[in-house]
């Protein structure tokens, strides 16, 4: 059986997560450092972490397995993910894959370097209604594809 696993904290489209997973009956699994609230769904559960660097992350790696699909914005946590066979969408709705995620981490990488050097400063633009529709869709169609075995 198919179930997400959302890399909650700072995560803008959980709500999104909530309806996609509500329509086909599936289990969400939140997982954060922090309590937040959830929708009272059962299926939709809250999992707290411990505080520390990548304990989400390593909970999420350690359970996601064929079939099911992450929504994060950690590309290295994608590519753990992608190699135990998961489905893993960023929260802009963009899959990542086994073809691109090299690339995705040496530009995570050079990002990093330039921030640190102070050559760019890391702008994010605003998350959009278009955003969040571009995303919906992103994850009716990764739920088609984790439901027919893709």
């Amino acid at each position: 059986m198919t179930i997400i696993y959302v890399d909650a904290d700072a995560c803008p489209v959980k709500d999104e997560v909530v309806r996609v997973a509500q329509r086909h009956g599936l289990e969400v699994n939140m997982v954060s450092n922090s309590w937040m609230r959830t929708d009272p769904d059962p299926r939709i559960k809250l999992v707290v972490v411990d505080q520390g660097p990548d304990v989400a992350d390593d909970w999420i790696a350690e359970r996601a397995a064929k079939g099911d699909i992450v929504i994060t914005r950690d590309i290295p946590l994608a590519a753990r993910c992608l190699d135990s066979g998961a489905i893993v969408l960023g929260s802009q709705g963009r899959e990542f894959t086994q073809a691109g995620i090299g690339s995705a981490l040496a530009m995570r990488d050079l990002n990093a370097h330039l921030r640190e050097t102070g050559e760019s400063a890391g702008y994010n633009a605003a998350f959009s209604k278009k955003d969040r529709l571009r995303f919906l869709d992103a994850v009716e169609r990764s739920v088609q594809k984790a439901l027919r075995g893709g």
